[in-house]
């Protein structure tokens, strides 16, 4: 028994001793193992073709005939109602240093009257740069483009730019309802 016993302790001695060694053999190896062969480390299982959902299909499906459709056409602009309408007093000019400032043809977002040549733009300082209105009592449905500012002390007129002085003497000043887009 007492041969027994010894053989425990001996062990058990040994064990105490080599325990660190062989924890630390033991993680070498899982480490070798992973870098060596990653494929068996790795939890990820080639299961084969994956296989895509069925809202996956739809929406691929989807894709595929919305690629072979035609385009067709827009659908058509109808005449839209004006955001506001205002009834002022209208006015013309032209392009002379009397009636502007010493650039006559450059008007205030440098838009170029004169190269331009078309009696389609107007001045005014109630509305922005840009804006479209139309003056159906004088032009009908004739649009025209704010592209030039008038004299501060003008807020709620219009000027109309036409190309000759007689024109615009002729036009003089005319109250008339303003419909902007």
């Amino acid at each position: 028994m007492r041969k027994m016993s010894s053989k425990v302790c001996l062990i058990k001695t040994f064990a105490r001793r080599h325990l660190v060694d062989a924890t630390l053999g033991a993680f070498v190896v899982v480490v070798l193992a992973t870098i060596v062969m990653p494929t068996a480390a790795s939890a990820n299982i080639d299961t084969g073709i994956p296989v895509p959902s069925e809202r996956a299909v739809a929406l691929m499906i989807d894709a595929m005939l919305n690629e072979m459709r035609e385009s067709g056409d827009l659908p058509e602009a109808q005449n839209a109602p004006p955001r506001r309408t205002f009834t002022i007093p209208i006015s013309a000019y032209n392009s002379e240093p009397g009636q502007t400032d010493d650039t006559p043809c450059i008007a205030a977002r440098g838009f170029d009257l004169c190269a331009h040549n078309e009696e389609n733009v107007v001045a005014a300082n109630f509305l922005p740069i840009g804006a479209q209105v139309r003056i159906p009592e004088l032009y009908g449905d004739r649009v025209f483009t704010v592209v030039d500012r008038m004299n501060a002390r003008y807020y709620y007129r219009m000027d109309i730019w036409m190309r000759s002085k007689e024109d615009a003497k002729q036009f003089g000043v005319k109250y008339a309802t303003v419909q902007v887009y």
